[in-house]
Formats: structure tokens, sequence, C-alpha cells
């Protein structure tokens, strides 16, 4: 079963279209949940503020070393650590500057690397293992035109996920990470709207991947790169 009853999870990026499916799956399964608040606007939209499992921390920017260190320092006994977190940006190679490559890699890169060094720490000082989930994404594995900063930035995530895989499994650590196609979400829509939106994943068809692998039932897979590409 993904009984999460009892157990703590920290959802990175937990405010976001993609975090909000996958709180509400594991709040159904009985998980404590545990998610940073970058900005108050965040939460404008956000289902579960009231929510007596859900816990906010706010004023945390996870791609800055003393904050997300601070985040995790703050946080009890955890089970799994989800690393939802991250940003987009489309745009021809010579419209891409190092500043807008630099804030790719921090965005996604630097927060999912400091999310999963930090809740390791956790696991490995309590004395048992855990489970660290990333997310990458469809272009980090294919080749795809006009996103170079942002599929650098998240071929890194699914690079740092194997390699942490191939460190922590010996300690009972799973590690992996989904790698969705474009998400059927409201921005995504607005974004293409001539666009065949049955043949997208919908974020809860992300969300269930995300929860299996932080599961209990999920008890070898690690170092995964798991496609969620829908129908496209």
């Amino acid at each position: 079963m993904r009984d999460f009853a009892g157990r703590h999870v920290a959802v990175c990026g937990g405010t976001g279209a993609l975090g909000t499916a996958t709180l509400e799956l594991l709040l159904a399964h009985g998980a404590v949940c545990h998610v940073p608040v970058f900005a108050e606007r965040e939460l404008t939209r956000f289902p579960f503020s009231a929510h007596e499992r859900v816990h906010l921390t706010r004023g945390v920017d996870l791609s800055q070393e003393d904050s997300a260190c601070g985040f995790f320092a703050g946080l009890p006994d955890l089970w799994a650590s989800l690393q939802l977190a991250g940003g987009f940006q489309a745009a021809p190679l010579e419209e891409t500057s190092l500043a807008d490559l630099r804030r790719q890699l921090d965005l996604n890169l630097a927060t999912c690397f400091l999310a999963c060094r930090e809740a390791a720490r956790r696991f490995r000082a309590a004395g048992h293992g855990g489970r660290l989930v990333n997310v990458t994404a469809r272009p980090a594995l294919q080749p795809t035109a006009g996103l170079c900063a942002y599929a650098a930035s998240k071929a890194a995530v699914a690079n740092l996920t194997q390699s942490l895989a191939a460190e922590l499994t010996p300690h009972e650590i799973w590690v992996n990470a989904v790698v969705p196609g474009v998400l059927d979400t409201p921005a995504n829509r607005g974004a293409m709207p001539d666009a065949d939106f049955g043949r997208w994943p919908s974020v809860g068809e992300v969300a269930e991947t995300i929860v299996f692998l932080a599961s209990p039932l999920n008890r070898s897979t690690s170092g995964a790169l798991v496609p969620v590409y829908g129908k496209s």
C-alpha cells in the first residue's frame, strides 16, 4: 500500500500545479506535508493552506544554501523529499544570455541539489533510509530546439538523480526522477492554444508516479528516469 500515515514528506514546489496535485494524493494517503514558500503570491490559489497536515514555511529560497539548509533543519524526521520546484524558459540560442542560463540552473538544478543533499543528511542522521523524487523534463532526454538553457538545467537534474542513486542506494535511500512531457495545465493551454491537450499528461497522472516512487510500496527502484509523456 502507498500508506504514508504518520510519515513526514517535504514537498518543494508544493504550491504549483504539479505540487498541488501531488499534495492532494499524499494527504489522501495520510502523509504530513511540509511545504517551503518563497513568496506569498504562491498561496493565492493554494487549496491546502488551512489543512491540518500541511505545514508551510514562508520566506524559503531553495536556490540559496542558507535558506535551504534552514528549511530542512526545522523539519521533523523525514520519510521522503520531493523536488518539484523549478522554472521554465524558451528562447533561441542567440537570444539566451548567460544570466538566463544561470537562472535556469539556479531554479532547476541548485534547488534540487540542495534539497536532496539536506534531506539525505536528515535520513542518514536518523539512521534510516528514505525517498528522493526529482522532476526533470522530456527535452532533457530528447533534443528540442529553442530550449537550450532549460534543457541543459533539466539534463543536469537527470544526471544528478542517477549519480545520487549510485551513491545513496547502499544506504537504502532511493533516488528517482519523473520525466514529464508538456503538462496539461492552464498556463500551458494558454501558451499553446492550438495544441491537442488530450495528448498531454495531466498533473494528476504525473503526481501518481511521483507518489508511488516516494511510497513504502517502492522497495527497490532507484536511479530511474520515468517518462510520463501521455499520448504525445
